[in-house]
């Protein structure tokens, strides 16, 4: 049996190579600003790509305004908040058919124009 060893002169496979300098996420999507409080006791932890109208209950906020739309963080990150912690968060719209499915099941279905 005979082996052979590859010399990658380019990309390895799975390589990513991104272009130099800063990556802008959601560029023109329509974002907001909104005030979380956690008036839990436990802390709370909420996805990148999380219907933000459905989290947890024991953040207090103008939840009807987050209807449609997700914290504005890179993908597969996660924003937490501590008991009584309260910040400012950007939220930025829901993009494509701007349907909502699954969660907590509020919204199944379309949401509203951003």
């Amino acid at each position: 049996m005979t082996t052979s060893k590859t010399n990658y002169k380019g990309f390895v496979p799975g390589q990513i190579e991104t272009a130099k300098g800063d990556i802008e996420l959601n560029v023109g999507r329509e974002t907001l600003k909104i005030k979380v409080e956690n008036l839990g006791d436990r802390p709370v932890q909420i996805g990148s790509h999380y219907h933000f109208f459905e989290v947890n209950e024991a953040l207090s906020f103008e939840r009807e305004l987050a209807r449609g739309y997700r914290l504005n963080i890179a993908a597969g990150t996660a924003t937490r908040f501590e008991p009584g912690q309260s910040r400012t968060v950007e939220l930025v719209a829901f993009a494509g058919k701007r349907e909502v499915y699954g969660f907590q099941g509020k919204v199944m279905g379309k949401v509203q124009q951003a």
